[in-house]
């Protein structure tokens, strides 16, 4: 796919499946619910429900609370990152592969979700242990503020980041313990 940026090819990757193309057709037309989405997709319900969890993790579907929603503005912006040079070096520092997990999970600077996958997280938890200085303790609320402008669900990430030994805690305080290290 040379020539074609990151956030256009993510979208394109998303509607490469029949599955979540019915979906996406179901939702444009009015659908909300898992049942109406499957009804109007012609799909039963466990596989319409797989490719809206697929398509709302790939953040092109959002859930709201009275269903789902195409989120039509990632439309706008595939067409817009085309315009923008797609750089083939990676700059976040970690390497290509972990840029292309960053790539993935993070929008217009925001974690659109907390990968299950084990070494995917790895990369967004040290990618995330940038936000604390080495040898600064954090009191948790400062901790749980800077996780949360990136993500609402700041206390899995904060546990997260704790069990896989980026930060350590001990008396409501944390401090970097991990993580890649600018020198």
């Amino acid at each position: 796919m040379m020539g074609v940026t990151t956030e256009a090819a993510t979208l394109l990757g998303l509607l490469s499946d029949d599955d979540r193309l019915r979906v996406v057709a179901a939702l444009a037309l009015g659908a909300r619910t898992p049942g109406e989405v499957a009804e109007s997709s012609g799909l039963d319900i466990p596989r319409a429900g797989r490719a809206l969890a697929r398509l709302t993790s790939g953040g092109l579907v959002e859930q709201e609370k009275d269903g789902y929603r195409l989120a039509s503005e990632r439309f706008r912006d595939a067409l817009e990152s085309l315009a923008r040079p797609d750089p083939e070096s990676p700059d976040s520092g970690l390497g290509p592969d972990a840029d292309k997990v960053l790539k993935a999970f993070l929008r217009g600077g925001k974690l659109t979700s907390i990968p299950a996958v084990h070494s995917k997280r790895l990369v967004i938890l040290d990618y995330l242990s940038r936000l604390f200085e080495p040898g600064e303790a954090y009191p948790e609320k400062v901790v749980n503020e800077r996780l949360a402008a990136l993500h609402p669900d700041f206390a899995a990430l904060r546990r997260y980041m704790v069990e896989d030994d980026f930060l350590h805690r001990r008396d409501g305080f944390y401090w970097r313990a991990g993580g890649t290290f600018e020198v």
